[in-house]
């Protein structure tokens, strides 16, 4: 949360460990080069400011000197990741002497001394320094001398220690200094003005180069050729200033109810009183009364219990019970004392409270412990605010190309300068026509353009209910070879149906009782436990929870009604769940049972209890739900049948959901607390009671998709927090797992004295193999097929292969297919760890447990429609996996665009350039109406290129995600020398035709068509037959370019379903053909042409049939056959770089991998096993792409 102290006190680490971990440097302002910059301003017409606005590093060296971070006014941040951008920010100071009056700090702080606040206060003086980064406040500690994060209360806390320092609130007095300190508690986003928006995208450096441009073209007097390319910025400059308007007006909406909520809060000596939630500060006390709040902060619950929907943070509206932290004396910190379960107790900012159950001392109490932008849903909008920088090599190379065209346009404006000075021409005129011929090279509408391929991309996306709020993501879908899928609600349905249950007795099961076929279920605990142990509430005059509770509750045929009268117990709810025999039901001899108290289900754990009292008698008792081996290890074991694993593994084999069940009687006093008995003495010694067996069965779109993105080569992963055995088995029965494949189990033990921490290897047997083949003819099973494998894991193997065999753990993620019983952390690890071997990974969720790792992916793809969902990149409305490939067929097609576009417009550019530069040989430029209908010809075919619909299968093979890549740089060298030989050879044949002349005036064309006649007109800027003829080669060149890099397929469709760009662009040839050939004076006069012979007419066009035959053939043959460049890679033993690819090529055909049957001890297993890895033949082929 702080700064730690690298280097020297002038450098530091800020937020060391979190996702907004910068280095922070300190400087203070020097007066002397402060007016040395201010007069820098001044003689340079404001060029120095701009270029400091560009780069904030260079403001800040140039004006301030480095200092320790404690004398600091400025600082200067850098980010960690390897884009390193910078940051300068203000150190504000604040004076607390008039807040504090004659009162000491330590006064204030007597009960906190550890306060962050306490430590932040300099004496003498009473000031606090700080600086706002990212919406989030640091505070300058003293004695640690580091910036610290403030807005939260300290995790130091112990439970004992937050009941005892904030149970009774805080005074007035404290709650002014903390908000002064940390802050009005508000998510305030600011419409941004449109001004400021537009002044922002006005100082884009290639609107600055524009306008630069702009200035050359006015100052030659190219006025209509100008307002074309004025009204086009206007154009792009508005688009993007209203979509960005359009999205802050809607983040502002998102967050602005958050900021209007009244509130009860406890003021220490005065009591309860309402109040506005800006004004809550952390270490308040919040009385929460009567039903649906929408909270303002996220708060620790200190007494009684809530129900809430955390729909905005976990994608599900499931309600949620909360319980109060446990006052136990111990010294662990609060969130270690309950491990991952500390949610269990915690209300976060922008979930709903549905209902609040007091405790017996009043009303529902909790601490105020994250305010503002530091709490879940401020996480939430500053992820939307400050997106991860896309780590995409296109925009790198993107920077580089444009530099290499920069060095190329130095190079023409020497040729130019050498031109003109050898033509003794002024210096003015040297200096203006060699800058112009500069600005010529880059495109200004490069940047504009590139985007229509994604804006096209993201409205059809939109047509299929996919949307997207980070549209730069959208390429990168282009690149995605690697998918992660989570099981339940995405691969398989929502709900679950009950098949079965198994009851056991005496420690031996029972025969299956099937709901569908066998009544209703015996009463028994097997019964009572189905009826009671689960977190269902009756609310709004129907059952609510999680569909599993809902469905194993209705097969017991019990009904639930909420109680109104308390219990006995002193700390027992007023108002708790009871339940009760309905109709359908089995004869029970109770009146009913009332659930006191409730151990909530955590992914952590793997189990849930409750602690139940039959009604009208003084009988209570425990019972637990879970994940069978969780459940089984808490109870008995002789109550436990020793065919557990085998009758277990005989369901999860055939794919079903299986959850155990267990009950303990219990023994308590009538003034026992519930909430402060100790869990782990209540949950053991259990009954062993049977085993619930759910079926969930598969989409009937997954496996359909599953087989489309394998045969287009990419890889498939399945990540989920089920049974191992149920994930192998949908694998198997999605396609995921082809029929025949090997599974190997991979099982990793932590260290236990004397033994290291191993890792063992077996094969799992293939159960459903002859099934398959009687489902499917299709498949067929060769004996190599034998060779393909899989390794399955679950959550906890995978934790310690992290932390013991780091070695080992990418050589199993390349052919790791199975990630079961995995928490949403170990979710969001694994996909960084597919990302550290170079992989474009997808992940497709449903929101529930997965926000971390879709936030994580390069394309995270919500299923929920949920508010949790704006933190993915991608939402689909469809609650199937079809929307992946579909996303992936819009990322590779507007991927293909944007190189399109790309290649296009520098093309472009380099026409014109090498146009000036054969007509500056004498003294020439292009006339202003010729230069304004090739920018025509021009932008339709930049912006209707892209309007290419996606191919709808999707090819075995990416589309290269490099600019830098052989064939596009062949491309482009190809087309430039090309374009160079055709417009010399017109420029020098012209001149030695025999009816060519240096220069002729305006005359209408004689009869026969040879050549127009005239009065000489020498040293005209445009008149030349060299204009002439080179104007019609480009032109035509233009129309030509744009066919041949509108390219179709494998990734679009053909470029005649583009029928806006079809169309337009013919009429554009056809334009160019008919002033080719066309005899009218209007023409000639209005484009300065010369009137030329028939006969050149049509060689000029035979020129470009052949041009366009040529580059057709090259392009389409050569530069884009997929197997030619594989043959050539192959030829040249050139191999990629990715590094799963280098690990596959390590251990290709290496017999000795993978271990099967085999175990490895963390000792030796470096030594053993350093460089073994498998190709797995089903993902990959030995051909690379």
């Amino acid at each position: 949360m702080g700064g730690k102290p690298l280097l020297d006190r002038h450098h530091a680490l800020l937020g060391q460990g979190t996702e907004e971990e910068m280095e922070i440097f300190g400087y203070r302002t020097q007066v002397f080069r402060r007016a040395l910059c201010i007069a820098g301003y001044l003689f340079s017409c404001g060029a120095l400011l701009l270029l400091f606005y560009w780069k904030p590093n260079w403001d800040v060296w140039a004006n301030c000197v480095p200092c320790n971070l404690e004398e600091a006014d400025i600082v200067l941040l850098r980010a960690t990741d390897e884009f390193q951008r910078y940051k300068r920010k203000k150190v504000i100071s604040l004076n607390l002497q008039r807040l504090l009056d004659s009162e000491k700090p330590e006064q204030l702080f007597k009960e906190d001394q550890e306060s962050v606040i306490n430590r932040a206060i300099t004496m003498p003086g009473c000031k606090v320094r700080y600086i706002q980064v990212q919406k989030l406040r640091y505070i300058w500690d003293v004695p640690g001398k580091a910036f610290v994060r403030v807005g939260s209360l300290e995790d130091s806390n112990t439970c004992y220690q937050i009941h005892q320092k904030f149970g009774d609130g805080l005074t007035r007095r404290q709650r002014e200094l903390r908000k002064l300190v940390c802050g009005p508690n508000a998510i305030e986003i600011e419409i941004r003005p449109i001004w400021k928006l537009l002044f922002k995208e006005v100082l884009n450096p290639f609107y600055v180069f524009q306008t630069f441009s702009l200035t050359l073209w006015l100052s030659m007097g190219y006025y209509e050729f100008a307002s074309f390319l004025v009204v086009l910025s206007i154009i792009s400059i508005g688009l993007t200033v209203y979509d960005l308007r359009q999205q802050s007006v809607k983040l502002h909406k998102l967050v602005e109810e958050h900021n209007k909520v009244r509130v009860t809060a406890w003021t220490k000596h005065e009591g309860g009183h309402q109040s506005e939630s800006c004004h809550l500060v952390p270490g308040d006390v919040l009385l929460l009364e009567g039903q649906r709040h929408s909270l303002p902060c996220d708060a620790i619950l200190l007494e009684g219990s809530c129900v809430v929907n955390e729909g905005m943070l976990t994608g599900e509206s499931v309600p949620v019970t909360k319980n109060p932290l446990p006052q136990v004396d111990n010294t662990l910190p609060w969130k270690k004392h309950s491990l991952e379960d500390h949610r269990r107790h915690v209300l976060f900012c922008g979930t709903e409270v549905i209902q609040t159950r007091p405790s017996g001392k009043g009303p529902v109490r909790a601490i105020v412990l994250q305010t503002g932008f530091n709490t879940a849903k401020g996480d939430l909008v500053r992820s939307i605010l400050y997106p991860k920088p896309l780590n995409f090599r296109i925009y790198k190379e993107f920077f580089i190309f444009i530099v290499c065209l920069i060095l190329l346009g130095l190079l023409m404006m020497i040729y130019s300068i050498c031109v003109y000075v050898k033509n003794k021409r002024p210096a003015s005129e040297t200096a203006l026509m060699s800058v112009l011929l500069f600005s010529g090279i880059v495109t200004p509408a490069l940047p504009a353009a590139l985007t229509t391929g994604i804006v096209y991309a993201q409205r059809r996306l939109k047509r299929k209910k996919i949307f997207c709020i980070s549209p730069q993501r959208i390429n990168i879908c282009g690149q995605i070879n690697l998918v992660c899928f989570d099981k339940t609600g995405t691969l398989t349905e929502d709900g679950l149906n009950l098949f079965g249950v198994v009851p056991c007795q005496d420690a031996s099961f029972l025969p299956l009782h099937s709901f569908s076929s066998s009544g209703p279920l015996p009463w028994g605990p097997l019964c009572q436990a189905m009826a009671t142990c689960h977190s269902l509430l009756f609310l709004e005059g129907r059952l609510q929870g999680d569909p599993m509770d809902l469905k194993m509750f209705e097969g017991t045929g019990w009904e639930m009604e909420e109680s109104g009268s308390g219990e006995p117990e002193s700390d027992a709810p007023r108002t708790c769940p009871v339940v009760k025999p309905g109709p359908s039901a089995s004869k029970a001899p109770l009146e009913g049972m009332a659930i006191l108290h409730q151990f909530p289900f955590s992914s952590s754990l793997l189990r849930m209890s409750v602690i139940t009292k039959e009604l009208g008698k003084d009988t209570h008792g425990l019972y637990m739900k879970g994940a069978p081996e969780t459940v089984a290890s808490f109870c008995q074991p002789k109550t436990v049948p020793s065919s557990f694993q085998a009758e277990l593994k005989s369901f999860t084999a055939q794919g079903f959901r299986v959850i155990a069940l267990a009950h303990k009687e219990l023994s308590l006093d009538a003034g026992d607390s519930l909430r402060d008995l100790d869990r782990d003495e209540l949950e053991s010694g259990l009954t062993f009671l049977g085993l619930l067996v759910m079926e969930n069965r598969l989409k009937g779109e997954t496996r359909p998709v599953l087989e489309e993105l394998s045969e287009a080569r990419i890889r498939t992963v399945m990540v989920t927090g089920d049974n191992l055995e149920t994930a192998i088995t949908v694998g198997r029965n999605s396609g995921m797992i082809p029929s025949g494949d090997r599974v190997i189990l991979v099982e990793a033990s932590d260290p236990e004295d004397p033994h290291p921490a191993s890792v063992t290897w077996q094969t799992v047997e293939d159960t459903q193999l002859c099934k398959e083949k009687k489902q499917d003819p299709y498949i067929t099973i060769d004996g190599s097929s034998t060779s393909n494998f899989h390794f399955a894991l679950n959550g906890k193997t995978f934790q310690v292969l992290q932390k013991y065999f780091s070695h080992l753990l990418p050589k199993i993620l390349v052919n790791g297919t199975v990630f079961a019983r995995m928490s949403p952390g170990q979710k969001s690890s694994l996909v960084e760890e597919f990302q550290k071997l170079d992989y474009y990974v997808g992940m497709c969720g449903d929101g529930a447990n997965d926000c971390g790792a879709l936030k994580m992916a390069h394309a995270g793809i919500s299923l929920s429609d949920q508010e949790a969902s704006v933190a993915s990149p991608f939402t689909s409305q469809t609650p199937n996996i079809e929307c992946v490939p579909e996303l992936i067929r819009q990322g590779r097609a507007a991927l293909v665009s944007s190189f399109a576009v790309f290649k296009y417009l520098i093309l472009y550019g380099m026409l014109n350039c090498i146009a000036c530069c054969l007509l500056y040989w004498q003294m020439q430029l292009l006339g202003n109406y010729q230069f304004l209908l090739q920018d025509g010809i021009a932008m339709v075919a930049c912006l209707t290129m892209s309007l290419t619909q996606a191919h709808p299968r999707l090819a075995p093979f990416r589309p290269s995600g490099r600019l830098i890549s052989p064939p596009l740089l062949a491309s482009i060298i190809f087309s430039i020398l090309s374009a160079l030989v055709i417009q010399t050879c017109g420029f020098v044949f012209v001149k030695q035709q025999p009816w060519y002349a240096e220069v002729r005036h305006y005359s209408p064309c004689p009869s026969g068509n040879h050549s127009s006649e005239g009065t000489l007109a020498v040293g005209h800027p445009v008149l030349s037959y060299e204009d002439t003829t080179i104007y019609h080669l480009c032109s035509l060149d233009c129309c030509i370019l744009a066919f041949i890099f509108c390219k179709g397929r494998p990734f679009r469709k053909p470029v005649y379903t583009n029928y806006v760009f079809s169309c337009l662009m013919s009429i554009w040839f056809g334009i160019s053909v008919f002033i080719l050939f066309a005899d009218t004076d209007v023409v000639y006069k209005g484009l300065q042409l010369l009137c030329i012979p028939t006969l050149w007419r049509v060689w000029i066009l035979v020129m470009m049939a052949v041009r366009f035959a040529v580059s057709f053939f090259v392009e389409d043959a050569l530069l884009e056959n997929h197997r030619l460049w594989l043959w050539v890679k192959a030829r040249f033993r050139i191999h990629s770089a990715s590094k799963y690819r280098k690990l596959q090529r390590q251990m290709d055909g290496d017999v000795s991998w993978p271990p099967t049957n085999h175990k490895d001890f963390a000792a030796d297993g470096e030594s053993n096993r350093k460089s073994e890895v498998y190709i797995n033949p089903c993902y990959e082929s030995s051909k690379e792409d």
